[in-house]
Order: structure tokens, then C-alpha cells, then sequence
């Protein structure tokens, strides 16, 4: 069973930059990819990034491409999404999600994800 944690929502002005954590707990977690989402006011989930294994492939959707990164500490049980240039569009509650241990490469797919995390709400204000 992996727990995941996310962190380091808040209030951000256009043009701002925020960094979101999520931690995880066990110690399988170098074994399996992660990916963040996103889920704003009466739409469907969407992917926003994701991870391998290791971090050495990542995938983010068009519309994040240039201004979000994510990466992962292994030896912190941690993955990390950087967003800057933030728009108001970005505003959403975004989900930290892993996929079980052994599938390690990245997905956009949310049904391919076995873990989620909370959610921490970003408000990107004009």
C-alpha cells in the first residue's frame, strides 16, 4: 500500500511560481512512476506530468509544457512539480498519483494510476 501526501498549495498572481510536494510512504518507492493531476471546478481530472522510475523520462501535457517540471528524491520518498509562469487557467485542486510497484514508466492515463494523494488546491489569481 503506498500513502501519498501532497503539499505546498496556496494563493498565487498570474505570473507567479509555486512548488508542489508530494511524499510517499514505504520503501518501494524507486520502483514505480508518479504523476500529478488536476481537477478544477465542474470538470473532468487531467493530466498535467509524470515521471519515471528513476526521472530520467518525463511526459507533461501541452499545456504546462515550458513552465512546469517534475522531478523525484528517491532517498527522500518525494516528487516535486515546479510550476512557474502560472496563469489562472492552472487554478485547480491537484492530485499526486503513483502506480503500483513495478510499473515504471510515465502515463497520462489517470485509470493507470493505483494510488492517490489528497489534493492541495492552487488558486492562480489575475
Amino acid at each position: 500500500q503506498v500513502q501519498l501526501v501532497e503539499s505546498g498549495g496556496g494563493l498565487v498572481q498570474a505570473g507567479g511560481s509555486l512548488r508542489l510536494s508530494c511524499a510517499a510512504s514505504g520503501r518501494l518507492f524507486g520502483s514505480y512512476a508518479l504523476g500529478w493531476f488536476r481537477q478544477a471546478p465542474g470538470k473532468e481530472r487531467e493530466f498535467v506530468v509524470a515521471i519515471s522510475w528513476n526521472g530520467g523520462t518525463t511526459v507533461s501535457a501541452d499545456s504546462v509544457k515550458g513552465r512546469f517540471t517534475i522531478s523525484r528524491d528517491n532517498a527522500k520518498n518525494t516528487v516535486y512539480v515546479q510550476m512557474n509562469t502560472l496563469k489562472p487557467e492552472d487554478t485547480a485542486v491537484y492530485y499526486c498519483a503513483a502506480r503500483r510497484p513495478g510499473m515504471v514508466t510515465p502515463s497520462t492515463r489517470n485509470w493507470d494510476y493505483d494510488y492517490w494523494g489528497q489534493g492541495t488546491q492552487v488558486t492562480v489569481s489575475s
